[in-house]
C-alpha cells in the first residue's frame, strides 16, 4: 500500500522543509519494521520548488494471518482462503494508519525539534492514495473530507476490471486531496479516516482507542457533521466506547463554543469520587494477583525467585503480614538495582530484618530456600530453555518445597491483541518460549502430580472471550502430609556458602 505527501515552496521557504517536519531526510531511503511488515520512506523528488515524501507499506500476509487468526478483523474466521488472498497488502487501511503514526509520530503529534516554527505553518499539500477502500463510495469520501478545509477532494472509483466496464466499479477509489493545511492536521485526519472508510481494523479495539481517537481528532472531530459515524466506525461499533467518545466530543464542542476548558464545564462530578475506568498496567495487575494469592494462602515467609529489580519485593514489604521476604536472582546487576530500589542501606533495622537478597540459580537446589511458606516465580519460567525446566522444577518443588508456589507466565494466545508486537515474535527478546493456556495447564498438572501438589489456575488481566487473559497464573498447593517427595540431602547441591552474593 502506498501514500504520497507533496508540497511546493520558494527559495525563501523551500519545499524540502517537509523533511524537517516528517523527521526523515530527503536524501535517504529508510525502512522501519512494523507489526505486520516493513514501512519504507523515500522522496521521489526533493527540490526547493517541490518535494514529495512517499510511504510504502510492505505487508506480510502470512504475518497478518498469524497475528489476526481471522477473528475480529472484519472477515469471517472460517474463510481459510480469504485469510491469504485479500486486499490487505495493497489497499490503504488501519495497517497504513498505524504505520503513519509509528513512522511520522513527531509530525502527527505536532513536534519538530529542529525547526519548531514550521509546525504551525500552513502549507500547500497534495496527498495521493492509489487504492483506498471506501465502504460508502465516493459520496462518503466527500462527506468525510469536504468539511475539513480541503480545496480539492477527488475520489476516483476504481473499476473492477478495465477490460470489462460493464462489471462496474469496485469499492476502492484513487484519492487525491489538495489544500492549504498544517501537516499535523492532515496526518491526524488520515490516521482517523483511513480505517473509518475501510470500516475495519486489524487489531483488537480496546478502551484506550477512545483516547487515541480524541487526540487525533483534536480541533476538527467535535465539529464534524459526521462525527457520530466516524466515531462508531473507528471504534469498530463498540457501543460503550462510542458513547463515551461522543460524550467527550460534545463536551469539547461546548467548551470551545463557551471559550472555556472542558474540565471547567464538566463540574457535575467530584474529581475525588471519579469512577472513570483507567487502564492499569499489566505488570501492576500481575503483582496484585500474586499478592492476593499469597494473602489467601496465609503466607508469611515468602521467596521471590527470579526477583529481578525487586518490584514485587518492594510491594511485599508494604504489607507487615509478610514477615520474611527473600529475593533470589542469578544476576548481581539485577540484585544491585533491587537493593537501590529498596534503599537497603538506609532502611531501618526492623524493616531490614524482614528482607534479604540472595544470588542463586534456580537450576540448582539450594538449602537456603527450604522451609518457606510460599515461593513466587513471576514471569520466570519462559526465560529458561525448555530442557532446563526439569532442574528448576526439582529445585523448587522437590527440594525447597514451600507450601504454596505461584507461577505466572504469558499467554501466547493473547499476543494477537498486542498492536505493536510483530507477528510470530514473543513479548520479550529473552523469552525462550511462550505457552498457550492448554500447554501451561498440561505442564502445571504434570509438575503437581510428580511432586505432591495440587494446581489451580487464575487469569491475570482482562480476560478476552476469544484468546483468554494476557497472563496466566498457576497456584500450587502442597498436599497435606505428603512426604514422598522430600529431598534426600545427599542428592542436593548446597549453596549456603557464597556470602559475597548476599545483600541484606
Amino acid at each position: 500500500m502506498f501514500l504520497t505527501i507533496s508540497t511546493t515552496g520558494t527559495p525563501e521557504r523551500p519545499a524540502t522543509d517537509l523533511g524537517f517536519l516528517l523527521h526523515k531526510h530527503p536524501g535517504k531511503a529508510q525502512a522501519f519494521p512494523t507489526s505486520h511488515g516493513t514501512a519504507h520512506v523515500f522522496y521521489p523528488e526533493a527540490t526547493a520548488e517541490r518535494c514529495t515524501a512517499a510511504l510504502l507499506l510492505e505487508v506480510d500476509p502470512v504475518a497478518l494471518v498469524r497475528r489476526g487468526q481471522g477473528k475480529g478483523r472484519g472477515g469471517a474466521p472460517d474463510a481459510a482462503l480469504a485469510q491469504y488472498v485479500n486486499d490487505r497488502p495493497y489497499a490503504a487501511s488501519s495497517l497504513l494508519a498505524v504505520a503513519l503514526r509509528g513512522v511520522f509520530a513527531s509530525a502527527l503529534n505536532g513536534r519538530c525539534a529542529a525547526r519548531p516554527e514550521l509546525v504551525d505553518r500552513i502549507r500547500p499539500l497534495r496527498i495521493e492514495i492509489p487504492a483506498l477502500p471506501a465502504r460508502g463510495g465516493p459520496e462518503l469520501v466527500h462527506r468525510l473530507f469536504d468539511p475539513l478545509g480541503w480545496d480539492l477532494v477527488r475520489p476516483e472509483p476504481v473499476p473492477l476490471d478495465e477490460q470489462f466496464p460493464e462489471w462496474g466499479d469496485s469499492r476502492y477509489v484513487r484519492l487525491v486531496l489538495e489544500g492549504e493545511l498544517r501537516l499535523t492536521d492532515a496526518l491526524r485526519q488520515l490516521y482517523v479516516l483511513l480505517p473509518v472508510l475501510d470500516d475495519a481494523k486489524h487489531y483488537w479495539v480496546a478502551p484506550d482507542e477512545v483516547d487515541k481517537l480524541l487526540r487525533a481528532g483534536d480541533g476538527w472531530l467535535a465539529a464534524h457533521p459526521d462525527n457520530a459515524l466516524i466515531t462508531s466506525r473507528y471504534l469498530a461499533r463498540h457501543k460503550r466506547l462510542t458513547q463515551s467518545a461522543l460524550e467527550r466530543l460534545e463536551l469539547a464542542r461546548l467548551a470551545e463554543a463557551d471559550g472555556s476548558e472542558a474540565e471547567e464545564l464538566d463540574n457535575a462530578v467530584d474529581e475525588t469520587t471519579d469512577t472513570e475506568e483507567r487502564p492499569v498496567p499489566l505488570a501492576v495487575r500481575r503483582r496484585e494477583a500474586v499478592l492476593a494469592a499469597l494473602r489467601s494462602a496465609g503466607a508469611a515467609r515468602v521467596l521471590d525467585l527470579g526477583c529481578g529489580q525487586g518490584q514485587l519485593v518492594q510491594e511485599l514489604l508494604k504489607d507487615v503480614s509478610f514477615t520474611e521476604i527473600v529475593g533470589v536472582d542469578v544476576s548481581m546487576r539485577a540484585l544491585g538495582t533491587a537493593a537501590r530500589r529498596l534503599r537497603l542501606e538506609r532502611m531501618g533495622e526492623k524493616q531490614a530484618q524482614r528482607v534479604r537478597l540472595l544470588q542463586g540459580s534456580l537450576a540448582y537446589t539450594d538449602k537456603r530456600l527450604a522451609g518457606y511458606d510460599a515461593a513466587v516465580l513471576s514471569e520466570v519460567i519462559e526465560h529458561l530453555d525448555l530442557p532446563r525446566l526439569p532442574a528448576l522444577e526439582y529445585a523448587v518443588f522437590g527440594s525447597a518445597r514451600p507450601r504454596t508456589v505461584l507461577v505466572t507466565t504469558p499467554n501466547v494466545e493473547y499476543n494477537v491483541r498486542w498492536e505493536s508486537l510483530p507477528a510470530g515474535q514473543v513479548r520479550h527478546a529473552d523469552h525462550r518460549f511462550e505457552w498457550t493456556r492448554a500447554e501451561f495447564r498440561e505442564w502445571a498438572g504434570a509438575v503437581a502430580g510428580r511432586y505432591g501438589y495440587t494446581a489451580e489456575f487464575v487469569p491475570v488481566g482482562d480476560e478476552d472471550p476469544e484468546v483468554g487473559p494476557p497472563t496466566q497464573m498457576a497456584v500450587f498447593t502442597l498436599v497435606a502430609g505428603d512426604t514422598t517427595h522430600t529431598t534426600n540431602a545427599t542428592t542436593t547441591t548446597d549453596t549456603d556458602t557464597p556470602k559475597e552474593g548476599e545483600a541484606a
